[in-house]
């Protein structure tokens, strides 16, 4: 998929990042894996400008059109007279919406459950449909657009041995037809409308999403409850797409030297284990991938009771629930298999990985260590880690960037990550860049001895009071983000989390204690499942080798 929008591929990056840094300090960490979305003021604007030209929008219980190319598609929006709203007051031809909400929701969701009123970030509402879905609503009234995330509970990490890339491989199939949408129309469908959409897929996750103007919410649940149940994986539409994810993994991993480094580091720190897989797959795996492989994926794991679907914006969580129980209600659920549960992390089969690659001019040292995720940790050393994450890393305020960088001059760039939503254990990323005429083994040797001395002497408790106040900060701001919620709450609730957990994020940074932090950084300081790699450019290489040796960027107009 397009490298601007196929954002959170794990098969393209080996670092996380986490979610409150991303869209609360509204800015990537040196490893970002996620573009910044666009501001919502800006997506409005472009709105409007479409939507001089665009159709009215769909009403409840009749057909809408949207002009593709030449051509017109015509779309049932799937509401019964019976689930619309009143349409004033005396009306006869639907139900008042104190009727509906006080007799007609409980018999369509096996849960309503609004957030509680002590919820400490998004205060969302969220329910479940009977068919096992769900749904989680968050308002946002900054601008007048939506944004709707719809993320299956299977990723990378859930593919048999022989099989890898499939899941990825199946996201890319997503938007290659249905019994309704033509090929290659459902994003066409929804630019017409003046909105944007992709997909990304990571080791537990697979994720879908739309932005659109706030009344055009009933024409995407309709697309994606579409494609939910009545996807067709075809031979003339599934072999060119295989070919396309073929494509992709040549231009991210097999011709750059990133990709195939990242890839390297990867498989010597998690071998044997889902989680060194990467996530597009073996060359070998995808190439053997058939539309029976496909369909079968599909099948198993696209389900209602497999989803959550996350509707953020210019919205009422009565209106959604109605749209959600018109939609998405009637599609049945499935005997979804339950999820094999992942193996601890093994040893990885090296401790050192260097390697020199004529592709690039700048080094980079790498250390990844193997640390718990919020499904694996005992207590709650998630936390902890995350406040050690935003100590060493948080811009030129960060620990290691004010040393590194700013104080001894070594380094041009430094950043640390971690990502605690994962169902197995999770990494702790830090990587470095060494400053001009500075050798990479004297930056690793300074990082390794700084990582060493502030474990044996602790942090200061007004760096880790200074970072746990950042942290809840950036809470407060994700509440004006339009896909913050979306992406919080979708991996949250996928890799096992509950809404709950998100809400009282802040009051768990809070209760932190410097202990903690301290315990942590040891931890990973000496943690034997741990590699150091190093990427070196090539000192005896000539500008025109290195020049043949650049990643290469192909213009085959077929990846998403």
């Amino acid at each position: 998929m397009d490298k601007t929008k196929d954002s959170k591929d794990g098969s393209l990056f080996l670092f996380p990042l986490n979610s409150w840094k991303l869209f609360g300090r509204l800015r990537c960490a040196f490893f970002s894996i996620v573009p910044i979305p666009i501001a919502a003021e800006e997506f409005a604007q472009r709105l409007r400008q479409a939507r001089r030209k665009a159709p009215r929008p769909p009403q409840e219980g009749e057909e809408f059109g949207v002009r593709v190319g030449s051509g017109f598609k015509r779309l049932a929006l799937p509401l019964t007279p019976a689930l619309s709203p009143s349409r004033g007051r005396g009306s006869r031809s639907g139900l008042s919406s104190r009727f509906y909400l006080r007799l007609v929701l409980p018999a369509l969701f096996t849960a309503a459950l609004p957030g509680a009123a002590q919820a400490a970030v998004f205060n969302p509402t969220s329910f479940t449909l009977a068919n096992g879905l769900q749904v989680i609503v968050v308002p946002n009234h900054l601008a007048p657009v939506v944004n709707q995330m719809v993320w299956y509970k299977v990723g990378a990490a859930d593919e048999v041995p022989g099989k890898t890339g499939l899941a990825h491989y199946l996201e890319h199939l997503m938007f290659r037809g249905t019994r309704n949408v033509a090929p290659g129309d459902f994003s066409k469908l929804i630019a017409a409308q003046g909105g944007n959409d992709n997909a990304f897929t990571s080791w537990d996750y697979t994720a879908y999403f739309e932005t659109v103007a706030a009344d055009r919410l009933p024409m995407i649940m309709g697309l994606e409850a579409d494609r939910m149940r009545h996807l067709r994986v075809t031979p003339e539409t599934a072999t060119p797409e295989l070919q396309v994810v073929l494509s992709e993994r040549q231009q991210r991993t097999d011709n750059d030297p990133h990709g195939r480094f990242n890839e390297e580091v990867r498989r010597a720190l998690l071998p044997r284990h889902p989680y060194g897989v990467p996530v597009i797959g073996w060359r070998k795996d995808i190439e053997k991938l058939s539309v029976a492989d496909a369909e079968k994926f599909y099948r198993r794991h696209y389900a209602p009771n497999n989803a959550v679907v996350v509707i953020s914006g210019d919205v009422k969580p009565e209106t959604v629930m109605r749209l959600a129980a018109s939609i998405y209600g009637p599609i049945p659920k499935s005997d979804v298999p339950p999820r094999r549960s992942l193996p601890s992390a093994p040893m990885p089969t090296k401790e050192r990985l260097r390697r020199v690659d004529p592709g690039i001019d700048l080094a980079q040292i790498q250390i990844n260590a193997v640390v718990p995720s919020r499904t694996t940790q005992k207590g709650r050393e998630a936390y902890a880690f995350e406040v050690l994450s935003e100590v060493l890393d948080s811009g030129e305020v960060g620990l290691l960037y004010r040393h590194l960088v700013q104080d001894k001059a070594i380094a041009s760039g430094i950043g640390a990550s971690y990502d605690p939503d994962s169902r197995g254990d999770a990494l702790f990323s830090i990587a470095a860049s060494p400053a001009p005429k500075t050798r990479p083994k004297v930056l690793e040797t300074a990082l390794q001895e700084e990582l060493r001395a502030l474990a044996q002497q602790g942090l200061e408790p007004a760096l880790i009071e200074a970072a746990k106040a950042r942290l809840i900060r950036a809470a407060i701001f994700a509440r004006d983000s339009l896909m913050a919620p979306g992406y919080v709450f979708g991996s949250a609730l996928a890799t096992g989390r509950s809404v709950a957990d998100v809400e009282d994020w802040p009051a768990r940074i809070e209760a932190v204690t410097v202990d903690e932090v301290n315990a942590a950084l040891r931890a990973m300081e000496s943690s034997p499942r741990k590699i150091t790699a190093l990427l070196l450019p090539d000192p005896k290489g000539s500008g025109s080798r290195r020049s043949s040796a650049a990643p290469v960027s192909l213009h085959d107009g077929g990846s998403r």
